[in-house]
């Protein structure tokens, strides 16, 4: 029953809690013990919530996942977890998670916790059943994993930032949304909102976001290379844009309902993003 519970904490999605990460390294303190252990406690807080609210979100969705082609699968669904353990694990993991978010020794940190919890327990009850609400509570979710790295070790985050992070993270959001409808259909019982949605309106959505998130990403980069002596910056926005290019090319290709799985095997993703890491590492940490 253990590998089944672990599973259930849906490991791979831990992934997107990477985003705990940004403000510090942007900031440049990364290199800092200090910080760095600072930041990876934030990082272990917010999976540790993050997975209690998948455990609550699975239990809501029960019924539903048991017909679904691939979510039947999950360990609730497949009954490989009691009702009665779950329901421990979903008290038990937030708990933990602000137990853990204390560690880092600021109540900022615990605030940023408890709200993601607030707003994903919403989410996971009401919000995901309310149009345009359900898209904008996901992505104030990556909003708020971003924030919690930046309060953690104190660092400011610019306004260039947030939007770049906010439409970064409704691009994805859109997509994912985007690439159910293109796989399950509309009246498909597995999410209310996708009876709503029309392809058309969900390809306007990634278009503005998309578009967003490149301009601000842009001006981000010229704001924060001003003075500097060599455009890394600058080039920085070369794989970022190859990146979210290529992810509208597999939403496109009728994938992306599972970003972390597309994340974890498409290569040229990965590759963009090991480019982008170097490039932009380079730019902060030896200037």
């Amino acid at each position: 029953m253990i590998p089944a519970m672990l599973r259930a904490m849906r490991p791979k999605q831990w992934l997107k809690n990477v985003l705990v990460f940004a403000a510090p390294g942007a900031a440049g303190v990364l290199d800092r013990p200090e910080e760095f252990v600072t930041t990876v406690i934030a990082f272990v807080a917010f999976c540790l919530a993050a997975s209690g609210t998948y455990v609550w979100n699975d239990l809501s969705d029960l019924e539903a996942d048991r017909t679904h082609p691939t979510k039947r699968d999950r360990p609730f669904a497949a009954g490989l977890v009691p009702i009665g353990v779950a329901r421990a694990m979903g008290v038990l993991l937030p708990i933990a998670a602000l137990a853990v978010a204390g560690a880092t020794g600021r109540w900022e940190t615990i605030a940023v916790i408890a709200v993601y919890l607030a707003l994903t327990l919403s989410y996971t009850f009401w919000l995901k059943d309310v149009a345009i609400i359900d898209l904008l509570a996901v992505a104030s979710g990556f909003v708020l994993r971003a924030a919690a790295g930046a309060v953690a070790v104190d660092v400011p985050m610019s306004r260039w930032f947030i939007l770049c992070v906010t439409f970064g993270s409704l691009f994805i959001v859109v997509g994912k949304r985007y690439a159910e409808l293109q796989e399950l259909g509309a009246g498909a019982g597995t999410r209310i909102t996708l009876d709503t949605y029309t392809p058309g309106f969900l390809r306007m959505l990634l278009s503005v976001s998309l578009g967003g998130a490149l301009i601000s990403y842009c001006v981000w980069a010229f704001e924060t290379a001003d003075g500097k002596d060599f455009p890394f910056y600058e080039l920085s926005i070369v794989p970022m844009i190859a990146a979210l290019f290529r992810y509208l090319l597999v939403l496109e290709r009728g994938e992306g309902s599972a970003p972390e799985e597309v994340f974890s095997r498409d290569r040229v993703l990965q590759l963009a993003g090991l480019v982008w890491v170097i490039i932009y590492g380079v730019a902060v940490y030896t200037a």
